[in-house]
């Protein structure tokens, strides 16, 4: 049988790799492309954060990249990092971070670096997710990619848990579905894999108080509620409540 694969985002906060640090100590928030881990277990970063307001390069264009490229050949090769903004003069003081670089690119700054201390999307990714964007918020990081079946974003969720590695993190769901979701699906079926049909069921059923103890309605009620037959509704219930407890238990 072919497993599902799920569209998912994860939260993570307690991450100390470098670039949640400089987020968390900035307040800016940095975009990153997925990082790659090399052998030796340093990691080759590509991120990009806000230019600075006040340094006056948002309008420069490519003439000052040239001429600012000429003084670092002509002079002492390098380049004094508040030039670049807060996240620059955090991670160029950084001791984990190395080769830092930095490239003005519209209204954004451009950076690429070696880092000492891999990130903890890397043990994600050795858990099997498949990271598409990450992006560092000041209050945490946010991380969105797919999964291969509901057991292996299980075992993404367990990271935290099970590897010292990555320190003292936690990892929460903050979306999924499964890929190929139709638009017409709420939030609430993509965010658990369920349908729309099997949503409106719960929801129903659970304003109704169908689930209530004592109950406060039976099913045939619920049933004429959503406009469908007793077996319908039911079906649909125990389908979702399956999906549910197959993505929480």
């Amino acid at each position: 049988m072919i497993a599902v694969c799920l569209v998912v985002a994860f939260s993570v906060t307690g991450d100390d790799c470098p670039l949640a640090r400089a987020a968390r100590e900035t307040g800016v928030p940095i975009d990153a492309r997925p990082s790659q881990l090399r052998t030796d277990d340093n990691a080759l970063l590509q991120f990009s954060a806000p230019a600075p307001d006040t340094a006056g390069h948002r309008d420069a264009g490519r003439a000052e990249e040239f001429e600012e490229f000429e003084e670092f050949e002509a002079e002492d090769r390098s380049v004094d990092p508040a030039r670049y903004g807060p996240v620059a003069e955090t991670l160029d003081a950084d001791d984990r971070v190395r080769y830092l670089h930095g490239a003005f690119a519209g209204d954004r700054v451009e950076f690429r670096c070696l880092s000492k201390r891999p990130c903890v999307v890397h043990a994600l990714s050795d858990a099997g997710f498949m990271v598409e964007s990450i992006r560092y918020d000041p209050d945490g990081e946010h991380h969105r990619g797919a999964v291969v079946g509901y057991d292996v974003l299980q075992g993404v969720l367990s990271v935290g848990a099970d590897r010292s590695d990555v320190g003292d993190v936690d990892i929460a769901v903050e979306r999924v579905h499964p890929l190929g979701a139709t638009e017409g699906d709420t939030a609430g079926a993509r965010r658990w894999s369920i349908t729309s049909a099997q949503e409106a069921a719960l929801r129903t059923a659970l304003e109704m108080g169908y689930f209530a103890v004592p109950r406060g309605t039976d099913a045939s009620e619920v049933a004429a509620a959503l406009g469908v037959s007793k077996s319908a509704f039911l079906e649909r219930l125990r389908r979702g409540h399956r999906a549910l407890l197959e993505q929480v238990l």
